[in-house]
């Protein structure tokens, strides 16, 4: 029986469905949604932005909130409560170092970005790189 489930979530379409598949198929377990927010260097586009703030923290949560909006949402339509989380950095690096304190990780096959020619066709880069590496069992949400 899973109790500590791990959500990576951006604001795609199959990361709500992984975050549903959670909420539906573990009722009794407890679910943390993370979102994490690209470290900032002028490789990584949208994190450029954050090298602009004042406080880096304050600023990840900021973008984080539209993400955890809808989360709330989708556990609030299944009439339960999720933990967030926000991190900075590199997506896939941030979800595997977390996930070694949850019994699995539920993911959608693609991120926001998908359809963006450098990734992978059936399966986004970050979700095979995590269920590549990380020290728990992926389940793979499409």
């Amino acid at each position: 029986m899973l109790s500590d489930i791990l959500v990576p979530m951006d604001d795609s379409e199959p990361a709500s469905h992984a975050l549903e598949y959670a909420l539906e198929n573990n009722p009794d377990a407890e679910i943390t949604v993370l979102h994490v927010v690209g470290v900032p260097s002028m490789m990584m586009g949208e994190a450029v932005g954050l090298t602009l703030e004042d406080d880096l923290d304050a600023a990840a949560t900021e973008r984080a909130a539209g993400v955890f909006e809808r989360a709330r949402e989708v556990a609030d339509e299944h009439d339960r409560e999720i933990e967030t989380i926000v991190d900075i950095g590199h997506p896939a690096r941030s979800i595997i170092d977390r996930a070694e304190a949850y019994d699995t990780v539920i993911i959608g096959s693609h991120g926001e970005d998908w359809n963006r020619a450098t990734r992978r066709f059936l399966v986004g880069n970050v979700t095979e790189t995590v269920s590549k590496r990380a020290p728990v069992p992926v389940t793979i949400v499409r």
